[in-house]
């Protein structure tokens, strides 16, 4: 990964996107298994369980987050 890949996928981490942690993203509430993995330039996901049906998912994390957290990047 690039130093700015390790940069977006730290700064999800801090937003709560972190293995361990419980998420409400969609609609569902997540228990997140798995830190953000990076797939392409606008692909992110992390591995979680949905807590309603117990299910493991792929979540992928909203563009707008990323773009989001690109910008806070870009400025600092």
């Amino acid at each position: 990964m690039t130093k700015q890949e390790t940069s977006l996928c730290e700064r999800l981490k801090l937003l709560g996107y972190a293995q361990n942690k419980q998420m409400r993203i969609y609609g569902q509430v997540f228990e997140v298994l798995s830190d953000p993995v990076m797939v392409g330039d606008h692909l992110v996901f992390v591995d979680a369980i949905e807590r309603k049906s117990g299910a493991a998912r792929r979540v992928f994390i909203p563009l707008t987050t990323l773009h989001m957290v690109q910008r806070e990047l870009r400025a600092a």
